[in-house]
């Protein structure tokens, strides 16, 4: 009994290492924002985010490949570094502000006294790769006013071929999003109802001087000029 239970432990010891030594490292990898920059003056349009709603497979740090036939599997040696969701929810953040030049970037829901005066959100159904597949970017964004009405709203397909590694299938999916993220701000600098406008009150116009009337200048009664009366001549006989 004493030989075969040193015996399973060797054996169960011999496994282990073995499992061990054929263990392949696990590379992370993150969205790529491209030259993004942080916008300085706190002025500009003020952007409510969201709601920004992904699908189910994509809110995980599993990194998943398109098969020919369609199927998603598990990319063995790779993986999210984090949520992918959230890291989606900060790419559209920071790259949305960089393009409208604007700190006034807030994702939703809004904190007290944020006043928006343009809101957009998105609906992101598909976001993936695959060795033999291209990088594919499906979904719906809709922009609305500062009163909430719909201003704008667009369906996305979006493609972006690779070179068929993991590295450059991320690069691919970041190349979408940077993709996505213009055709929102370039929609919110177009509809001018969106943004902030500062209106300069018209002066009223000024009444019509009227002069005054002046009176009549009164002047005296002309007095008739008396004649001297010629006297008649007598004549005497």
């Amino acid at each position: 009994m004493m030989r075969l239970r040193v015996s399973g432990v060797l054996l169960s010891g011999f496994l282990v290492l073995g499992g061990c030594m054929h263990t392949t490292p696990v590379s992370l990898y993150q969205l790529d924002g491209g030259s993004i920059t942080v916008p300085v003056a706190e002025k500009g349009v003020a952007v409510l985010l969201g709601p920004v709603s992904v699908a189910d497979y994509l809110q995980r740090d599993t990194l998943l490949q398109r098969q020919l036939d369609g199927t998603l599997s598990e990319a063995r040696d790779a993986r999210w570094a984090g949520s992918l969701a959230a890291d989606i929810d900060q790419q559209l953040l920071r790259q949305l502000a960089s393009r409208l030049d604007t700190q006034r970037v807030v994702l939703a829901p809004a904190t007290a006294g944020f006043v928006p005066e343009a809101r957009v959100s998105l609906t992101l159904t598909r976001l993936d790769s695959g060795p033999q597949r291209p990088a594919v970017l499906e979904g719906q964004w809709r922009l609305s006013g500062s009163d909430g009405k719909l201003v704008d709203s667009r369906l996305v397909s979006l493609q972006e071929l690779h070179d068929g590694s993991i590295s450059d299938q991320v690069r691919a999916q970041s190349l979408l999003i940077q993709q996505l993220v213009e055709q929102m701000a370039v929609a919110i600098k177009e509809n001018k109802p969106v943004q902030a406008q500062q209106v300069t009150p018209r002066p009223r116009p000024k009444p019509p001087q009227v002069r005054p009337v002046e009176p009549p200048v009164q002047t005296a009664p002309s007095i008739p000029v008396a004649e001297p009366i010629r006297e008649s001549e007598v004549f005497r006989f």
